[in-house]
């Protein structure tokens, strides 16, 4: 509402500029040389043609000086105005760019509380995937237990696919590089042989939405042993 009626006020503006231009244009015609002569010349055929209507001459003409001062302020009204239109052009595509960003953010990132608290229930699947893996050795006779890992690691499966189609991505980084915008140092591990710096172990997995980090990584991250 407040762009519109900024608007307005500069649309006002703009044909009130032009309204003086074209009134300013109007006296300087009716003040010039070849007007007069034309009067003159009426004037001298008066006998002939009828008296002169008085209201054919401009009754108060302005001087050059006054019409030159009154066109050069003019100008600089029109100069104002025309920056005036400019800047409120370039905020009104501010406020289009940054309310269509504030969108398609809603529709992306829309979901990510829901996400958080999805991936805590993941994260009790896969630990009880592991657990039924660990039982569900060829040493145990047990056949339940078996199908009771295939189902859940059926249903870990369908969970991570269904993450992925939605722009929600498991974060595993062992072996990468540090990084404090998606990881969390839990822990320095002395490691051999590796660079100091790299992720050495995982406690917890990390998720991104949509390429935006939800949920750190918990992590270990390798150091120099010190012998």
């Amino acid at each position: 509402f407040v762009r519109r009626t900024e608007w307005q006020k500069v649309q006002t503006l703009l044909l009130f500029a032009q309204y003086e231009e074209n009134r300013i244009h109007q006296i300087l015609y009716l003040g010039s040389p070849c007007v007069f002569s034309t009067a003159a010349q009426q004037r001298s055929t008066g006998d002939e043609c009828g008296p002169e209507d008085p209201r054919d001459e401009p009754k108060h003409p302005l001087s050059d000086c006054a019409l030159q001062h009154k066109a050069i302020k003019l100008e600089e009204q029109v100069r104002d105005l025309t920056e005036r239109y400019r800047k409120a052009l370039a905020d009104s595509e501010n406020v289009r760019r940054r309310t269509q960003k504030f969108v398609e953010d809603a529709k992306l990132f829309g979901i990510q509380s829901f996400c958080r608290d999805l991936v805590e229930v993941a994260d009790i699947l896969e630990k009880t995937a592991e657990s039924a893996a660990e039982e569900a050795e060829p040493s145990n006779p047990n056949p339940t237990l078996k199908k009771i890992y295939e189902g859940l690691s059926l249903i870990e499966a369908k969970l991570q696919s269904v993450f992925a189609k939605h722009g929600l991505q498991k974060m595993n980084p062992v072996g990468g590089k540090y990084d404090p915008y998606d990881h969390e140092i839990v822990c320095h591990v002395p490691a051999e042989g590796v660079q100091p710096g790299t992720i050495a172990l995982v406690t917890q997995d990390g998720y991104k939405l949509h390429g935006r980090t939800i949920r750190h990584a918990l992590v270990g991250v390798a150091v120099e042993s010190q012998e």
